[in-house]
């Protein structure tokens, strides 16, 4: 990775524009026929781009490490993933518009299924919809405002997702996630992993002790589950580093709110794949770096539904000769890391990697797949350097030394 204050010194202000596409969880590994969701898919327009682009695999933040969406997304932006260690609920709570405070202990909330064991049988309670989100957090706001002296903000996110905020003296976010992480599992609690954190851990448990009570009788959403507890951090922009106008283009919280932390415009943006694509051709003359982000990648290999992962990549591809219309200086297509369907679940394996523009070398990919980009010019590289890449690629990188 280059040196933060090195790229400082050698970014310079251009006309050239930047077009970032993150297919989240695009990467996969065989297993339908022996094929990954890519080599399934029928994407004529994104084969045809790898054949005119430089291509290769990133690694998120190492080999063998498997990424957060956080850490992952970091990564393109150009910051160190390692360096900038950022809970998700800050993420969630920017994502949703809340304004946060030093005194803010922010985490994520799913709605989830308890059964009369108290065991976790589904984490997404259905995978609900918005409305009846939106309906629960009200009735939880109305019976939970404070606990002790700890003011308590509780906020609708999409489908079965929401944000609490902690507000008070004293809160620290050295805390496990209360999220058993899988069905089958007992109902977890927070613990403290430092003792600075106990007043946390306990205000975190009571909420979670009395949101199930308050829930029970709104069976599938019956119980909450918190994780990525964090305070609000310090990031540069995207414009102190690296002085570029950047925007953002994404229908989730959480990537929105991700986006905002490093400086982004975060572009209003229906929720279809249509929408989105409409909004990048709508703003591209007021910005020199987007950031447009497909979610439902991720979600369906998330779900196991593999056919449905296929389904949302045919639908991008569908829309890269109306972004290729609009001539932007510097494409890249990627993900934010992998998601296989087999594993449902985020995994270490590398993401496939294009980057197109006038002064790249072709090599000999003729397909945007795992087989292909493996060959690809790029080779295996971390996707904390895409940015300098982008960057060079649209010539706004002055040259290093003498």
């Amino acid at each position: 990775m280059v040196n933060e204050e090195i790229m400082k010194s050698l970014a310079i202000k251009t006309e050239s524009k930047i077009v970032l596409l993150v297919a989240d969880g695009i990467g996969d590994i065989p297993s339908k026929n022996n094929q990954t969701v890519l080599e399934t898919a029928s994407i004529p327009n994104l084969d045809r781009l790898a054949s005119q682009s430089v291509c290769g695999l990133a690694d998120p933040i190492s080999c063998g490490i498997t990424p957060g969406s956080g850490p992952a997304h970091l990564s393109l932006f150009g910051y160190d993933p390692i360096k900038y260690q950022i809970g998700r609920g800050v993420l969630e709570a920017l994502g949703i518009g809340m304004e946060l405070t030093s005194r803010d202990l922010a985490c994520r909330g799913n709605f989830a299924t308890l059964d009369k064991e108290g065991i976790i049988t589904d984490r997404r309670a259905g995978r609900m919809a918005t409305e009846l989100n939106e309906k629960l957090c009200k009735f939880l706001q109305d019976k939970i405002n404070q606990i002790g002296e700890v003011k308590v903000i509780i906020r609708p996110g999409m489908e079965h997702r929401f944000v609490v905020v902690f507000r008070g003296d004293g809160l620290e976010d050295a805390l496990s996630d209360a999220d058993p992480q899988k069905v089958g599992e007992k109902i977890k609690f927070a613990e403290a992993l430092d003792p600075k954190a106990k007043k946390s851990v306990k205000t975190v448990n009571e909420f979670i002790k009395q949101a199930t009570d308050i829930l029970k009788e709104h069976y599938p959403a019956n119980t909450v589950l918190l994780r990525g507890f964090a305070k609000y951090p310090g990031l540069p922009t995207m414009k102190e580093l690296f002085k570029l106008t950047p925007a953002a283009i994404a229908t989730y919280p959480m990537y929105k709110g991700l986006a905002k932390l490093v400086g982004m415009e975060i572009l209003e943006t229906g929720e279809s794949i249509e929408e989105e694509f409409k909004t990048l051709k709508k703003n591209f003359e007021k910005y020199d770096f987007f950031y447009l982000h497909i979610k439902k990648t991720d979600s369906y290999g998330e779900d196991g539904n593999y056919e449905q992962k296929v389904k949302v990549i045919e639908e991008v591809d569908k829309y890269i000769p109306e972004v290729l219309n609009l001539k932007p200086d510097v494409l890249v297509v990627t993900g934010d890391h992998s998601t296989p369907a087999l594993m449902k679940g985020h995994s270490w394996h590398p993401n496939p990697f294009m980057l197109l523009s006038k002064y790249i070398r072709v090599d000999e990919v003729e397909q945007f797949n795992e087989k292909e980009c493996v060959k690809g010019g790029l080779g295996r590289f971390l996707a904390v350097d895409a940015l300098p890449l982008m960057m060079a690629n649209a010539l706004k990188l002055q040259k290093f030394g003498a």
